[in-house]
């Protein structure tokens, strides 16, 4: 499911395809470090999209951060992704950060509704424009068992 969350981004992920025609990322991290967190989501036991969490904020001083997040097309705009969303963000009591690129204004759209309604609008949103990653990123608390 990487390979199609980043063919769906690959005209605003300068990106390209390896000798063996992949994207490629570096997934080992998630089953080798205690802290960092793969999910799935499986829809009637198929494969439906998945969510990536470490520790590695973009600003100082947060817990988590949602390194990648992804919902297979066919599942969108059902409430998948809200719902899945909300359920990451119960397992990880503390402070988070969710970014997005410029560019990706679905996404912008889609984290400040589903962070909105999480938080019941309690969230600052704060643009990064220098340094290694830019874009925008939410900030937030999650109460766990929300």
């Amino acid at each position: 499911m990487l390979e199609l969350y980043q063919h769906d981004l690959s005209d605003i992920w300068d990106q390209d395809l390896d000798v063996h025609g992949e994207f490629g990322y570096a997934l080992d991290r998630y089953w080798e470090r205690p802290d960092c967190w793969p999910y799935v989501f499986l829809i009637e036991e198929k494969f439906a999209g998945f969510a990536l969490v470490d520790r590695r904020v973009r600003i100082p001083g947060d817990d988590f951060w949602m390194d990648q997040f992804f919902v297979m097309k066919k599942y969108r705009r059902q409430g998948i992704g809200k719902t899945t969303a909300a359920a990451v963000l119960d397992l990880h009591h503390g402070r988070w950060q969710i970014g997005q690129m410029p560019e990706n204004r679905n996404a912008q759209m889609f984290w400040r509704q589903v962070i909105g309604a999480y938080t019941c609008e309690r969230f600052a949103e704060e643009q990064l424009t220098s340094g290694w990653w830019q874009g925008y990123v939410q900030r937030f608390t999650s109460p766990g068992q929300h």
